[in-house]
């Protein structure tokens, strides 16, 4: 039994390891801010299908949670909150990981919807709870890094 102490400390401590992701799939969002960083952990969604569906339905989302939109060519697409019950804050980012646009939404019911979203091209977005971004002093031209 001695001989397998040791072994069963290795086994355990590569369990327990520093494992980024989360058992609930989120991953690290890093945004470096003039404060230090600011972490959130993002669901992905990089598909058609889960870009569309998004937070939709959803009554919560936890304090330090969110979802975080990629795309592998820029876009100029629009986000809505048609269907979405929470109020969210989006920030989206630029090929340079370059936070470009922060905008507060609200909820909608009915169509038409607003919509919201950057002057220029972007190749990411995030949402998270409405005021996260705002109480973390994240700011245009902060840097978002993700650990996905």
């Amino acid at each position: 039994m001695r001989r397998l102490a040791p072994l069963l400390l290795v086994l355990v401590a590569a369990a327990c390891g520093t494992e980024e992701h989360a058992s609930d799939g989120r991953v690290p969002l890093s945004i470096s801010t003039g404060d230090g960083a600011a972490v959130l952990r993002v669901e992905i969604a990089d598909t058609p299908e889960e870009r569309t569906e998004g937070l939709m339905h959803r009554t919560s989302l936890p304090e330090d949670a969110g979802m975080a939109f990629l795309w592998d060519e820029p876009v100029d697409a629009g986000f809505w909150m048609k269907d979405t019950l929470i109020p969210l804050q989006i920030a989206f980012w630029d090929e340079d990981g370059a936070i470009v646009a922060l905008f507060e939404m609200t909820p909608c019911e009915t169509e038409p919807c607003e919509t919201y979203g950057p002057e220029d091209p972007y190749v990411g977005a995030v949402e998270a709870n409405s005021g996260w971004f705002t109480d973390h002093g994240v700011e245009v031209g902060d840097t978002v890094e993700l650990d996905a």
